[in-house]
């Protein structure tokens, strides 16, 4: 996934995913944990994972809601629509166009 080389370890329990282990940064972690619980049929993520690089403030998340888009997402959260690219961007490489985003995927908004 162009995650570098997180030393995760998932385990699975029915509906739920626990993430054990060691991220190299926060970014990584948080876009783990986001591409886990975008799974279809995954209902919790139990985050176990422990940052081992420079500490970094954690992202806001967003919920995407029936026929919201980046430029959407990125006024209400930036107040600026033209700022999609770094919702985009934020997201990647779960996300591999602007345009394909689903309701209740849950996404990254960066400071």
């Amino acid at each position: 996934m162009g995650l570098g080389r997180p030393d995760v370890f998932p385990e699975v329990q029915d509906d739920k995913i626990t993430l054990k282990g060691k991220a190299g940064s926060q970014e990584e972690k948080e876009k783990l944990i986001l591409a886990s619980g975008n799974i279809n049929g995954v209902a919790t993520v139990d985050d176990q994972i422990t940052v081992t690089g420079p500490a970094a403030q954690a992202a806001r998340f967003v919920t995407v809601k029936a026929d919201d888009n980046l430029p959407a997402i990125a006024e209400s959260a930036y107040g600026d629509a033209n700022k999609f690219r770094k919702v985009f961007e934020a997201n990647r490489p779960m996300l591999g166009h602007p345009d394909k985003i689903y309701p209740g995927q849950v996404l990254r908004l960066t400071d």
